[in-house]
């Protein structure tokens, strides 16, 4: 499942880049039923959590490039909360932190426009 997460995460990216929005949004769907399985277990694996967290971020990305500003940033606190809680933390793990740390300035900085 947690392979079938990652593929849907890639496709949907691809095609959020391609600009094909609508076929992403179907896509991620499928993504959230997916990520919900998957960490609905008490400790979720590395790589469940991460293919839910691409899964939010492609999401958190999408929701920013359409003005959703406060969405967007509730997709990356999720991201957030995630990878500080995480343990042990990894020098990915401490990247994705980065990451969610960096959209949710993103967000304040936008909504502050």
């Amino acid at each position: 499942m947690v392979m079938e997460l990652a593929e849907v995460d890639r496709e949907a990216k691809a095609l959020f880049q391609q600009g094909k929005s609508d076929a992403a949004a179907t896509l991620m769907k499928k993504g959230e039923s997916l990520s919900a399985r998957l960490l609905a277990v008490p400790r979720p694996t590395l790589a469940a959590t991460e293919a839910a967290s691409d899964l939010d971020q492609l999401y958190g990305q999408m929701l920013l490039s359409n003005r959703k500003y406060g969405w967007a940033r509730l997709q990356f606190q999720k991201n957030l909360a995630r990878w500080k809680h995480w343990r042990p933390q990894t020098p990915e793990t401490a990247r994705r932190l980065r990451q969610a740390e960096s959209a949710i300035a993103e967000c304040d900085r936008r909504i502050g426009e």
